[in-house]
């Protein structure tokens, strides 16, 4: 079965690791996993390059060709390079020991150079050949051409609006398929329909702010998408058919709400789907007392005075 690598930010280490596992598992509950640190080795059917273009926080990934004992390899492992005019080697060090990255990937640039035509190139190369070095095993693999997505633009956006790579990772994390929809109820500037259609996920939003819901109109229509916006309160989601829920709670001064926070949480969990995946931000504290049956819980550090929850199912 291939095997595939995935190198995940640091930034958030629990939740990009999570990101990650929870993709591979929704296309495919057979793989097999491992996680060493902030690197996550998978033997899955789908290939990485699907788990990539949708997972926020990977930073590098491609095909493991095969585990290694030695920097050393014969010449079978250079048969990834025919065809290719150009290559580079990386080598990344996860293990406590010391490791001399440029003088491996100067080695072994020049012995790859002696199996192949293919040319050294540090800015496009055509193959990135990579030596990874864990306290546990070592790793080669390497990585073809990859085009991320392209990022959508926002004619109008907030300071207070919800991050754009965490809104990616908990459409992630809520097990949203490729061929299912999401619902935004809080929607705003339309982070998390922009998101989603990036992705090829269709969309709802709805937010009770008339304002809120032309911006996220021209936010959509500026970036080419599609996608149902109603200006209504949060409990009209019940009129409407979609798989998961993901959304940021209002909260704070940024907030146009009349009612309190913590009882806008407890009347939206009331009202929500209950067969409904989801994935929720709110400031900590709001989900105290909340009844949820959660999968996982994350917490998000902003400042001294504000730690932020992701609240998943």
């Amino acid at each position: 079965m291939p095997e595939s690598f995935f190198l995940v930010s640091k930034e958030y280490p629990e939740l990009a690791v999570d990101e990650v596992v929870t993709l591979v598992k929704m296309y495919d509950r057979f793989a097999k996993i491992k996680t060493i640190s902030n690197l996550i080795l998978v033997q899955s059917v789908t290939p990485w390059e699907k788990i990539a273009r949708r997972a926020t926080f990977v930073k590098t990934a491609g095909q493991l060709l095969r585990k290694m004992s030695n920097v050393f390899f014969d010449e079978n492992n250079y048969s990834l390079l025919f065809g290719a005019k150009s290559f580079m080697c990386k080598a990344i060090n996860l293990s406590d020991k010391p490791v001399d990255i440029p003088e491996i990937e100067r080695s072994l640039g020049s012995m790859v150079s002696t199996f192949c035509n293919a040319k050294v190139s540090l800015e496009d190369p055509d193959v990135v050949i990579y030596m990874i070095f864990t306290d546990e095993e070592n790793f080669f693999g390497f990585a073809t051409k990859f085009e991320p997505a392209k990022r959508p633009e926002k004619l109008i956006k907030f300071h207070h609006e919800l991050d754009w790579k965490l809104t990616r990772a908990m459409i992630n994390l809520a097990k949203i398929h490729d061929d299912e929809s999401v619902c935004d109820p809080f929607c705003g500037t339309g982070s998390t329909l922009l998101e989603a259609q990036s992705m090829g996920i269709k969309s709802i939003g709805i937010d009770f702010d008339e304002k809120m819901c032309k911006i996220t109109r021209n936010n959509l229509k500026k970036n080419g998408f599609s996608g149902e916006v109603y200006n209504q309160n949060y409990d009209y989601m019940n009129n409407l058919s979609f798989d998961g829920i993901v959304t940021d709670l209002p909260y704070g001064t940024a907030s146009k709400v009349s009612e309190p926070p913590k009882k806008i949480m407890k009347k939206f969990i009331s009202k929500m789907p209950k067969k409904a995946k989801f994935a929720i931000m709110c400031k900590k504290g709001l989900d105290d007392g909340v009844k949820l049956n959660l999968t996982k819980k994350y917490e998000i550090y902003r400042h001294k005075s504000l730690t932020r929850m992701i609240l998943v199912k």
